[in-house]
């Protein structure tokens, strides 16, 4: 092939790569998912849904986003709730307007794109997550992998989200692809949640 020939074709596959990569983009629109920039200030005492709900609509509220936000959290116990239930259909964009998932479905599948650099608070600021100090990449859900509560007995949402001392929390990794079930944390209180690398922090969906 002469060279002519040969640099034509290398600029036609790039041009395929580069419309390819383009085409792959998730589509954008307005804010309708954040990562707390701050808890309670009380450990996993969040006030319960209730009020985990309205920190995410103060947070929410003070960012100019007119949606109705809700924490995801699951609950325990015989009226349980699944953290999946109660964050609407989708899709979700983040502060930069960047898709993180189409649905309820995607979310919670190696689809999702909650990663370090789309997991921002509701002013776009990203979150320290693992090589920083302090690391904050442990966020409350009390969740299984696929969103929802886990069955009674051991204490996963530190009495669903009402204790600052006894219990545990199970928490996700928003720098990794286990965003939502990690591991569980040290305990309840903010020094137990800053010691396994949180803040309190939780993620909130609009509906």
């Amino acid at each position: 092939m002469h060279k002519k020939s040969l640099l034509i074709a290398v600029f036609a596959l790039t041009g395929l790569v580069c419309t390819g990569t383009t085409l792959a983009q998730p589509p954008s629109g307005p804010p309708s998912f954040f990562i707390t920039a701050a808890g309670s200030g009380n450990g996993a005492d969040l006030g319960g849904l209730a009020g985990a709900d309205a920190i995410c609509q103060s947070q929410a509220d003070a960012a100019g986003f007119n949606r109705t936000f809700r924490a995801y959290l699951s609950t325990q116990g015989p009226n349980a709730v699944n953290a999946r239930d109660r964050i609407g259909e989708g899709p979700w964009f983040n502060a930069d307007g960047y898709r993180v998932a189409a649905n309820v479905e995607d979310l919670h599948s190696a689809n999702h794109r909650i990663t370090a650099g789309t997991g921002l608070t509701a002013n776009g600021d990203q979150i320290p997550g693992t090589g920083f100090a302090p690391n904050r990449h442990d966020i409350l859900t009390g969740s299984q992998e696929d969103g929802t509560a886990y069955p009674a007995g051991q204490d996963m949402t530190c009495n669903n989200w009402t204790s600052s001392g006894d219990g545990t929390a199970r928490v996700g990794h928003h720098d990794f692809p286990n965003w939502n079930s990690a591991h569980d944390s040290q305990g309840c209180s903010q020094q137990d949640l800053i010691n396994t690398g949180g803040y309190g922090l939780f993620y909130c969906f609009a509906l």
